[in-house]
């Protein structure tokens, strides 16, 4: 997210910027597990569940298009229209997904880096070893790297990067807190990390933003600029509109762009992106929305929507302090009281049943839709037992923000009336939100999207906005964290996971899956992830 966008264009402050804001000020308290940033990112769209997706790639099977060559001609540029725009491009100091979306792995790249399915892959490190205490981290660099200026990218870039990241506490910095050193040694091609304490998320944090390489001796303007050492370059930068992206001649490494010009064109309103794909303005339109993805679907001859999986998580809190919703068997009736699938399919049905806080693109994720089955007189025996009925209901209030709609908050009223809780729904400025639940705790149930990958860490925390406080988690999650092997990590956090969701501090109403729609003939756009993670060089479109 920019620093002036909500998700998907909203005006205001970023969710992204104003939780990573309380965030730094907790870890200031001494919680070092709290190193990962917050995110959340608020979704207006909401997303069609269709799959009438064209041949899957014979590698990925993930990305459009089956990757042999086609009749027609192969343009020379391809126009994807997006959603959210950057205010620059500054990755360092401005937060948002929107840069991490378009710049990530196509002009900076990563000492690693993350495939389709979110699982971590050699970028810059071409092999990596790990000491058995889990405190030492060697990375093996290919050889013979430039940046797009021509410049070497060395072992010393890698470390110096990494160093100013700590040093100057640029964006995402906090999630390296558990570094000690990051030495480099040219002679052996390689970068040493030294941890104060072991962590497991080490190697997928370095994925991101914290695992950027830059050219240590590069001038430029970075808020307009961008001297990476990827596919692409940045050609033009045109703020709130597009950025074009140029295939990079000196690029060194295994992924050679096969599009000459990518341009991105950002579509905030969306009967213009709609207008803009139908006109072949742009061929991909990322996301689109249920209500205006018909016309699309019916002419399967000449396009294609398909939905992605990604990590975002509709978070129903239940306030664990609070002073109805402390009692867990309201919870717990209220978890039984929820109709997913119906909520699923008013929605086009591609988002999927989510029965826990970790989703199934996250180490520790196990299928926990079992402990909570829509059950409602489980849910009314459990009201019962605390003293109410739909003669006698309980009344509790539901805050969220505006830029979700009322939908879903009405179907909730609707579906908790049946086991006697008369559910009043706040809907709210999404600066409201962030001052009344957020910070000051003040509600009995809120529903936010919270969208960040390895974010369990929300749970172990006693002092983050639900209030909910488990000593068993806390301490399994610490243990994870500290885990040695990738094996011993998700079998302490698919423990911890389970043990929050059969507490029911909450319920997670689904997984929401994007959905993205594209023009036949285009080939090589990547579905899962695309919101935060969009590698261009293998699109391909054939007129």
């Amino acid at each position: 997210m920019s620093d002036n966008n909500g998700a998907h264009g909203q005006t205001g402050a970023t969710t992204d910027s104003s939780l990573e804001g309380r965030a730094k000020a907790r870890k200031k308290n001494g919680r070092w597990w709290l190193g990962a940033i917050i995110g959340v990112i608020v979704a207006i769209a909401i997303i069609v569940g269709v799959n009438i997706a064209k041949p899957k790639s014979s590698t990925n099977p993930n990305v459009v298009g089956d990757g042999s060559a086609t009749s027609g001609n192969a343009a020379d540029t391809v126009t994807i229209g997006l959603k959210l725009a950057p205010t620059n491009l500054d990755i360092r100091n401005t937060s948002g997904s929107a840069l991490d979306q378009v710049l990530i792995g196509n002009v900076y790249e990563g000492l690693v880096a993350r495939d389709e399915n979110n699982q971590v892959v050699p970028s810059i490190a071409k092999s990596w070893d790990e000491s058995k205490d889990g405190l030492t981290y060697t990375f093996h660099l290919n050889e013979n790297m430039t940046f797009s200026n021509g410049d070497a990218l060395t072992a010393e870039d890698v470390a110096w990067s990494i160093n100013e990241l700590i040093k100057n506490q640029y964006h995402d910095a906090d999630s390296l807190s558990m570094v000690k050193s990051v030495a480099a040694d040219d002679s052996a091609n390689t970068v040493t990390i030294t941890l104060k304490t072991a962590n497991s998320n080490l190697l997928w944090t370095l994925t991101g933003r914290p695992g950027l390489v830059f050219d240590k001796d590069a001038k430029y303007d970075a808020k307009t600029e961008a001297i990476g050492s990827g596919p692409y370059t940045v050609a033009k930068f045109v703020t709130n509109d597009s950025i074009t992206l140029k295939a990079n001649p000196k690029y060194w490494g295994t992924h050679k762009a096969k599009t000459e010009n990518v341009v991105i064109k950002y579509l905030a309103d969306d009967n213009a992106a709609v207008n803009a794909l139908k006109s072949g303005t742009v061929q991909v339109l990322a996301p689109i929305t249920e209500n205006l993805a018909s016309p699309f679907v019916s002419d399967g001859e000449h396009y294609t929507v398909k939905a992605g999986d990604d990590t975002d998580k509709y978070v129903m809190a239940f306030n664990s302090k609070g002073k109805n919703t402390s009692d867990k068997r309201v919870r717990q009736a209220i978890r039984y009281a929820i109709n997913h699938d119906e909520l699923i399919a008013s929605r086009g049905g591609a988002d999927k049943a989510l029965g826990g806080p970790i989703p199934s693109l996250d180490p520790g994720y196990e299928d926990l839709t079992g402990l909570y089955p829509y059950d409602l007189d489980k849910a009314k025996a459990l009201m019962a037992e605390a003293g109410y009925s739909e003669s006698k209901p309980l009344t509790l209030t539901l805050t969220y923000a505006n830029i979700y709609g009322t939908e879903l908050g009405d179907q909730l009223r609707s579906q908790l009336a049946k086991i006697g809780i008369d559910l009043k729904v706040n809907v709210v400025e999404f600066s409201t939100w962030l001052q009344d639940v957020y910070t000051n705790k003040d509600y009995d149930i809120s529903l936010v999207d919270h969208n960040e990958s390895h974010d369990f860490y929300q749970w172990a925390d006693p002092t983050y906005y639900y209030n909910y406080d488990n000593k068993d988690v806390q301490q399994l999650y610490a243990q994870a964290i500290a885990a040695t092997s990738d094996d011993e990590r998700d079998e302490l956090l698919a423990k911890a996971a389970k043990l929050v969701s059969e507490d029911a501090p909450a319920d997670w109403l689904f997984n929401y899956r994007v959905t993205t729609v594209w023009a036949n003939g285009v080939s090589g756009f990547p579905v899962n992830l695309n919101q935060t993670l969009l590698p261009l060089y293998d699109v391909t479109y054939t007129k």
